[in-house]
Order: C-alpha cells, then sequence, then structure tokens
C-alpha cells in the first residue's frame, strides 16, 4: 500500500528546507584549524584525524577525557597534581578544541578507538582512564571494547544512559531538523549555558568565557556537534556496563542540574566495582568547585592497588567487600540540605561549545 503525504506534510517538509537553507547547513572541517596555538603539540592518528594532545609526567599511565563541547582544558587545574607522580595524557577528542573537525563517525566508540590510536602512538599499553560527562560514555566504550588496557576508571558527573538525552538531542537525529537545530541555536548564550553548570558561577572567569565563545566560531565545530549528538545512542548496549568490572570511582555534584544524583547513583548500582563520592554545593564541575577534595579523592583511588582490593574482597574481609562492591555515596564536606532541583533539559544548542553540558 502507498502512503501518501498530506498537504500539511509537504508544507511542513517546505519549511524545513526554507529554514535549512536560511540558518546554513553547518560543515565539517579537515586539516588544521586557522589560528591554532604554535606551542601546542599535535598527533596525526592512522585514521587521518590531527588531534592536539599533552603527555607530561612520569609514572602509571592516566588519559584524561573530556566532555562535549569541552576540551582538555577541562583538566586545566587537574593536570599538575597528576603529572607530579603519574604519566598524563590528555587530548581534544576529535572535533572538539583545537583537534581537526572531519566529517564521519562521532560516537563514544568512534571517539574510544581514537583515544586508544593514541595510546598506541605514545607508547601507552595500559592506563587508567579519567573522564568527565559525555567523555564518560567514552570511557566506558573503551573499558568494553579492550577491559586488557584499562586500569581503572574515575567519572566526573557521568552522562551515558539514553534517559539522560533530553528531546532536542534525539529529534537532532533526524536528517534535515537537526541541521535547523544546531545551525539556530548552538551557539546562542554561551556564558549562560556555563554558568547554569555551576552551583557558584562566581567561579566562572570571564577569560574562560571568552576562550569558550571563540571556540564556537572554528570551522566545522556545529558540524561536529551535531556529529556527536548524533552518536549519543545509548540504548543499544547501556546495559552492558554492568559487564565492567574494573575498580571505578564516582565523583558527583549534589546540585548538577545536567547529570542528577541520581544518574550517579544508577550507574553505581549497575557497576560490580564500585566508590561513589557526593560533593555539596557543587555543580556539574566537581574538579572545579570542588577541587580540593575532590582531587584528594582521585589520587587516593588512583594510589589504591585494585589487584589487592580484589584478593581481598575475594577472601571475605568486610571492609574490602565494601570498598569493592558497595556502592557509597560520601559527602566530604560539611553542607545544608540540597535545594529542590528541577530536571534540566539541554536546549538545542547546550553544547554551545561550552562545557554547560555533557
Amino acid at each position: 500500500m502507498t502512503h501518501r503525504r498530506g498537504p500539511w506534510a509537504r508544507r511542513w517538509g517546505g519549511l524545513a528546507l526554507v529554514a535549512l537553507a536560511l540558518a546554513g547547513c553547518p560543515r565539517f572541517h579537515d586539516g588544521p584549524l586557522p589560528g591554532e596555538p604554535t606551542d601546542s603539540t599535535y598527533a596525526e592518528l592512522p585514521d587521518g584525524t590531527r588531534v592536539r594532545y599533552v603527555d607530561e609526567g612520569e609514572g602509571p599511565a592516566v588519559v584524561l577525557v573530556h566532555g562535549f563541547a569541552a576540551s582538555m582544558d577541562t583538566w586545566r587545574t587537574l593536570r599538575p597534581e597528576l603529572a607530579a607522580d603519574h604519566r598524563v595524557l590528555a587530548l581534544d577528542l576529535k572535533g572538539f578544541g583545537w583537534s581537526e573537525r572531519p566529517e564521519g563517525d562521532y560516537s563514544p566508540l568512534a571517539q574510544a578507538r581514537l583515544v586508544f590510536a593514541l595510546m598506541d602512538q605514545r607508547g601507552i599499553e595500559r592506563a587508567t582512564l579519567v573522564a568527565h560527562s559525555w567523555g564518560s560514555s567514552v570511557a566506558l566504550a573503551m573499558a568494553l571494547e579492550h577491559p586488557e588496557r584499562i586500569e581503572r576508571i574515575a567519572l566526573y558527573d557521568a552522562w551515558v544512559f539514553e534517559e539522560q538525552l533530553p528531546p532536542t538531542f534525539v529529534w537532532a537525529r533526524a536528517r534535515g531538523l537537526g541541521e535547523i537545530i544546531f545551525s539556530t541555536f548552538y551557539k546562542q548564550r554561551p556564558d549562560d549555558k556555563l554558568a547554569s553548570a555551576f552551583y557558584d558561577p562566581t567561579v566562572l572567569s570571564q577569560e574562560y568565557v571568552d576562550m569558550v565563545e571563540t571556540m564556537l566560531d572554528r570551522p566545522g565545530t556545529v558540524a561536529a556537534a551535531l556529529a556527536a549528538v548524533r552518536g549519543q545512542r545509548y540504548a543499544a548496549y547501556q546495559e552492558r556496563y554492568r559487564r565492567i568490572e574494573q575498580p571505578t570511582l564516582l565523583l558527583w555534584g549534589r546540585e548538577d542540574p545536567i547529570t542528577q544524583l541520581q544518574d550517579g547513583e544508577r550507574l553505581a548500582s549497575m557497576l560490580p566495582d564500585v566508590r561513589m563520592k557526593v560533593y555539596p554545593r557543587c555543580g556539574h564541575f566537581p574538579m572545579h568547585e570542588a577541587r580540593a577534595s575532590s582531587t584528594r579523592d582521585l589520587l587516593e583511588f588512583l594510589r589504591t592497588e585494585p589487584a589487592l582490593e580484589s584478593t581481598a574482597a575475594l577472601a571475605g574481609e568486610p571492609e574490602a567487600i565494601d570498598a569493592a562492591h558497595s556502592p557509597r555515596a560520601d559527602e566530604v564536606e560539611p553542607g545544608p540540605p540540597p535545594a529542590p532541583t528541577p530536571r534540566h533539559e539541554p536546549a538545542p544548542a547546550d553544547g554551545g561549545g561550552s562545557e554547560a553540558t555533557p
């Protein structure tokens, strides 16, 4: 049977095409970005993607994976702390920061393979992953793809479930509609989007806001962000997180309006070897708003020998079993009861190139 489109469907299709033409179809960008910093280091990976990275320090390897619409600058205050005792590899994922924005796959698995390729190029066989927000889905994809290469995992305010996606991210999967949404709204009000992700917006410097606004104007940014949103199809594999056996630390802002505490508790309930730290008076960026306490907890986690924990747990020692298998929400600082926070739905532009989105 043939289905005919009615006049309203045809009219909507025509309006969509007009809107897309007026907004301009987002385009990708191959090769170096104009104005890239000359003091940065870049790697040409086997798939041809050129990425910015930093490789510093000595000791056990730690790989830092930033969130959606962000860059490795997310870790600017954490890197020196880690590099004192670890080899730290941080990068701008494909499509973000100063890395290339070619046409192609921007799913968490594709980004995971890109990180593995950089690890291979830098001679890192096995590492601990530290990730933020959407970058957590990349880290979990790495653990599922090559578990033998992952020592342990630390996730800040993870964005890893289909149910976390706002309607606009789902709508953006439709060809044409996604282009209209992102071409029209993606770059709007990055300062407001950044501020909304913090419990105390005064921690944001104007210099950082300016940097984010500049990043939005780099060619290929909107197309890459849309491709990354279309790659967020967690329903197909999120139940597989239960297979991840590496010791995992969840670090969560109690007042995070983007990845809410209930999302962290859900993830903690799925992972067999997990600890959870919750920081009061803190939004989506514990590495900034709860810098001292979250860094202390991360370093303590990195110093713990996972093999010893697992052995002790199998031997039936009560404390080790609690540490290795029972999710705990430890409030590391005293604080007032949390104010009710409505469920945040990132608007189409909430990737706006700002870190206010996953």
